[in-house]
């Protein structure tokens, strides 16, 4: 099992998880709530700033899976079914929210949840998901 690096934000009935080798950086987070994420303060994520239900709608818009979250209760309100949709982004990645099952290249599956990038410039390093790198190579599409 590996040890990918998270961290966890609570406001002791919501937990927000950050998974920073995720994030394809799409500001997203920054532009629904701006008060809660501020990458240039430490810690960058200061859940006391919105509620509950806020923070939820923001995290479901994550375009990466890099943020989630759950309820402190221990119920998991989260496990609703998701309408599949795909939507294309602009000079970005292919989002595709809902549950998928990826099967990568050399047979291994894995269950997504939410929402899934995936990498349309070919320039990522993390395929088939989005890693960010078409702002480095200035994909248009």
């Amino acid at each position: 099992m590996s040890s990918e690096l998270k961290k966890e934000y609570t406001n002791g009935e919501v937990t927000i998880v950050w998974k920073p080798s995720k994030c394809i950086h799409a500001g997203e987070c920054v532009k629904t709530l701006p008060q809660v994420y501020n990458p240039k303060e430490k810690p960058w994520i200061k859940v006391e700033n919105a509620t509950t239900e806020e923070l939820k709608a923001q995290v479901s818009k994550c375009p990466s899976g890099a943020l989630s979250y759950y309820m402190n209760d221990g119920e998991n309100q989260e496990a609703e079914t998701m309408e599949t949709k795909v939507e294309v982004l602009e000079n970005g990645p292919l989002l595709v929210y809902g549950t998928l099952k990826v099967t990568d290249k050399d047979g291994h599956t894995e269950t997504k949840n939410k929402t899934t990038a995936f990498c349309r410039c070919g320039a990522s390093a993390n395929k088939p998901y989005c890693d960010g790198a078409h702002i480095k190579v200035d994909f248009k599409g």
